[in-house]
């Protein structure tokens, strides 16, 4: 018998005979880790935005550069377990002011659940345990940026709309 597709898992799609029912215990939020490359972490990012498939030795290359910086800069998955595909993730890096007395801010960015996977919440969690990082890092806030469409997400997520964000791209 052949693994599940990623629609086929009874995490996304109800219950299954034989299956366990779809709770946070078993969809839990853990940091990247480099097997994750292998369980469709960068497929996933294109449902986000451009993102060219990385060879497993760009995308080693990658993670070191990341994991170097630490608790600076993080990224959580969630991975169905049943399909084990990465269905979920976000990133927050942590940037160290001098304004406010030295004091540091986190920025959410790369947020994305898998299109089979939606309306389950888990961008909600992934956001909160982004926000919940920064807050232990000793960040005094978490900004980030979206598109409008996705303005009453992150409302429900506790952030307010405040100034405008301008960006140039190369």
């Amino acid at each position: 018998m052949s693994p599940p597709s990623r629609d086929d898992s009874p995490f996304l799609t109800g219950s299954r005979m034989g299956s366990m029912p779809l709770v946070e215990e078993n969809l839990p939020i853990r940091r990247l880790e480099i097997s994750d490359h292998k369980k469709g972490f960068v497929e996933l990012l294109s449902q986000l935005t451009v993102c060219p498939p990385l060879s497993e030795s760009e995308f080693q290359a990658r993670f070191s550069e990341i994991a170097n910086l630490g608790d600076s800069h993080y990224i959580c998955v969630v991975e169905d377990p049943t399909t084990e595909r990465i269905i979920g993730t976000g990133s927050v890096f942590i940037e160290k002011k001098f304004i406010r007395g030295g004091s540091k801010v986190g920025h959410v960015e790369d947020v994305v659940v898998a299109k089979s996977a939606r309306g389950l919440h888990l961008g909600q969690r992934i956001v909160k345990h982004l926000v919940d990082h920064a807050k232990a890092a000793g960040c005094y806030k978490v900004v980030l940026a979206c598109a409008p469409e996705l303005r009453e997400f992150y409302e429900k997520c506790g952030f307010v709309e405040k100034n405008v964000q301008m960006t140039v791209y190369f």
